[in-house]
């Protein structure tokens, strides 16, 4: 069952200032977190970043690369002691907007297969299996594949 948000948290562009919250969450979130160079660099190339607030608190992120008709979520993220109450939905599905607003046919992304509530809120919002990256996460002493998915993002 998936948690639906009471109040509507508020999209806007990701800014230098957010980065020491952001790695704060990302450090909290991941066993194998982004740099704050990764987000630096995602932003200096235009990558689409992004920060979700609710009442003055970041509450996550995304960050996706968009080029010829095709989109590529890269990181998504909510902050921990927020996860399971809808917004991880609610960012997706904001990435998703901006995508359509720049005429992307199909989106991609890349999950653990281990994260099963990613998974569970990317097939639930259709997302389709399209492929399997071999060793593509790191997973202490060796390396977990990463599920490949995909969704049209026409009608």
């Amino acid at each position: 069952m998936s948690a639906i948000l009471s109040t509507s948290p508020i999209l806007r562009p990701m800014r230098h200032e957010d980065l020491d919250e952001i790695m704060a969450v990302e450090v909290r979130a991941y066993p194998y977190p982004w740099t704050e160079g990764i987000f630096r660099d995602c932003m200096r190339v235009g990558y689409s970043c992004w920060v979700m607030n609710e009442s003055d608190l970041l509450v996550g992120y995304g960050v996706m690369s968009m080029a010829v008709g095709e989109c590529h979520v890269l990181n998504l993220c909510v902050r921990p002691e927020c996860q399971g109450q809808g917004y991880g939905r609610f960012l997706l599905r904001g990435l998703l907007e901006q995508a359509r607003r720049h005429r992307v046919e199909t989106a991609f992304l890349e999950v653990r297969p281990s994260n099963t509530p990613a998974v569970h809120l990317y097939l639930s919002e259709g997302f389709n299996e399209v492929g399997l990256r071999k060793r593509y996460y790191p997973a202490g002493s060796s390396r977990e594949d990463a599920l490949v998915l995909a969704k049209s993002l026409h009608g």
